[in-house]
C-alpha cells in the first residue's frame, strides 16, 4: 500500500509551531494506526537548513525543486518570512508546480501569502492570521478573505488561521482520511481541544474586545452582553444611552472599530456557535436565546456569518 506523501514547505523566517503542529499531528496519526501511514517530508528552497522566527535552525529533508509527485497534501507554512517567500519567483513557481501534483493544497497561518502569490487562492474563500488579514486582503483582491475562522476549506485548497490553528486543520485532514475516532485520539494525545470546527473564530470578542474608557460605549456594550435575546437595534441602544443614533455610531467607530449593529451580530453569532457545538439545545431555542425571531432568520444570518448553516456547523463541531 502506497504511503500518502505530505510535503511541508519551509523557508527562512518560518514559524516553528506552524511546522510542528502539522508534522506532529500526522505522526501521531501514524502511531495510532493510520493505514496507509503518512510519509511526511519537510522541503526547503535549496535543501539547506532554514532559520525559524525563534532563531532555531530546521533541517529539511529535500529540495523544493527536486520533489516530484504524486503528492497527497502540499502544505505551505507561515512565519515572519512569508513576505520574502512570496516575493521569491523560484519558490512561488515551485509551489505552483507541486500544487498541480497534489490531491490537496493547504497553507498554515501567513503561508497563505505564498499560495496567493501563486494564484492558488484566486476566487476562493481563504483565511490567514487575523493580524495580517487586512493587509492580505488589500494585496490580493481576487481572494475572498475571511479573517474570522480558524480554517477554511474551499474545494481542494485549505487555509488556516494563526499558528496553532494548523493543528485544527491537520486534524480535519486526518478525520477525512481515517475517520473521526483516530482524529479524536490524535487530539487527545496532543492534549488539545477536540477538533474545533473550522468556522470557529480565531479570537473571541468577549475576551479580546478592548475595554473602552468611553462611558456611553462601555454602558452599551455591557447591555448588549447581558441582553443578547432582547431588542438590540441601534435605535433602542441609542435611546438607552441617551444619545442620537448618529452619535452612537460615531462613538463606536472611534472606540470599538465597528458599528453597534456589527458588534451585536458578531456577539450573537459567537454565542450561537458556542451553543451549537457545546450543547444539544434545539436550533430554534438557540435562535431565540440569541435574539432571532425565527429559526429561519437565524439560519440566514448564520450562513452569512459562517458560510454554512447552523446544522452543518454543529455536525462539523461534533
Amino acid at each position: 500500500m502506497v504511503e500518502p506523501l505530505i510535503v511541508v514547505v519551509a523557508y527562512d523566517g518560518i514559524e516553528l509551531v506552524d511546522v510542528a503542529s502539522v508534522t506532529s499531528g500526522f505522526d501521531y496519526a501514524n502511531r495510532l494506526g493510520a493505514s496507509p501511514a503518512y510519509r511526511v517530508m519537510l522541503v526547503t528552497p535549496l535543501g539547506r537548513p532554514v532559520r525559524c522566527d525563534s532563531g532555531l535552525e530546521l533541517r529539511g529533508q529535500g529540495r523544493l525543486d527536486v520533489v516530484d509527485g504524486p503528492i497527497d497534501t502540499l502544505i505551505v507554512s507561515g512565519g515572519q518570512g512569508h513576505e520574502a517567500a512570496a516575493a521569491n519567483p523560484r519558490l512561488v513557481g515551485q509551489v505552483m508546480r507541486l500544487a498541480g501534483l497534489s490531491r490537496r493544497v493547504a497553507s498554515v497561518c501567513t503561508g497563505a501569502t505564498v499560495l496567493a502569490a501563486a494564484g492558488l487562492l484566486d476566487n476562493r474563500r481563504a483565511t490567514t492570521h487575523w493580524y495580517e488579514a487586512a493587509r492580505f486582503a488589500a494585496r490580493f483582491p481576487k481572494v475572498n478573505v475571511d479573517p474570522a475562522p480558524i480554517f477554511v476549506r474551499d474545494g481542494e485548497v485549505s487555509t488556516s488561521g494563526g499558528v496553532t490553528a494548523a493543528l485544527d486543520l491537520t486534524l480535519s485532514f486526518v478525520e477525512e482520511d481515517h475517520g473521526p475516532e483516530i482524529a479524536r485520539r490524535v487530539a487527545m494525545g496532543m492534549v488539545t481541544y477536540l477538533q474545533r470546527p473550522g468556522g470557529q473564530t480565531q479570537l473571541s470578542l468577549f475576551t479580546n474586545l478592548p475595554r473602552s474608557d468611553q462611558a456611553v460605549v462601555r454602558r452599551v456594550i455591557d447591555h448588549v452582553i447581558g441582553n443578547l435575546d432582547g431588542d438590540l437595534g441601534v435605535a433602542r441602544l441609542a435611546a438607552l444611552a441617551g444619545v442620537s443614533e448618529r452619535h452612537l455610531n460615531r462613538l463606536f467607530a472611534e472606540h470599538v472599530g465597528r458599528t453597534p449593529s456589527r458588534l451585536v451580530r458578531d456577539m450573537r453569532m459567537e454565542v450561537a456557535s458556542h451553543l451549537l457545538t457545546r450543547t444539544s439545545e434545539p436550533i430554534a431555542a438557540i435562535a431565540r436565546r440569541c435574539g432571532f425571531a425565527s429559526a429561519e432568520t437565524f439560519r440566514q444570518a448564520f450562513v452569512a456569518w459562517a458560510g454554512v448553516p447552523p446544522s452543518q456547523f454543529r455536525a462539523a463541531g461534533r
